[in-house]
């Protein structure tokens, strides 16, 4: 049972790892998207991903200092904006529902999530014991179904 679990679980990595890419190596639909979407941005990486049994494509972009990442679907489609913003930024909710989440931990980076006409927070918090990880949000502040 134990190795059955194992294999399930490495299975499961293997599945959402992310894999680097150049952008020219995108497929032709999520490069013409992603050209239509990024206006004065700079391009700083790309990707792919399975996820949820879909292969999904993300741009990684700068916009004045500050990140924005655009993840497509195979025929160009765009799924997802993440974009860097500041923390004061946030709905009141969402912001101090997040200072809670983090429990006394560093929030070092805040981003505003799109998809599918639905609006998230996530940040990423280095724990009291140094440990990085990621919490998400809701505008009403409650955790976000991902999360």
């Amino acid at each position: 049972m134990r190795l059955l679990l194992l294999t399930m679980t490495v299975t499961l990595a293997a599945q959402a790892a992310e894999t680097k890419m150049k952008f020219e190596d995108l497929p032709a639909a999520v490069q013409a998207a992603a050209r239509k979407e990024i206006g004065n941005a700079t391009i700083t990486g790309a990707s792919s991903e399975k996820e949820h049994g879909r292969m999904t494509y993300e741009v990684e972009t700068k916009v004045n200092g500050k990140g924005r990442d655009l993840t497509f679907a195979a025929d160009g489609s765009l799924t997802e904006v993440e974009e860097e913003t500041s923390l004061d930024t946030l709905p009141a909710a969402a912001r101090e529902a997040l200072r809670k989440r983090a429990s006394g931990g560093s929030i070092r980076k805040v981003e505003k999530v799109m998809a599918g006409g639905a609006v998230s927070y996530e940040a990423d918090v280095r724990t009291r014991s140094g440990r990085n990880t990621e919490i998400g949000v809701n505008p009403d502040g409650a955790p976000h179904k991902e999360d």
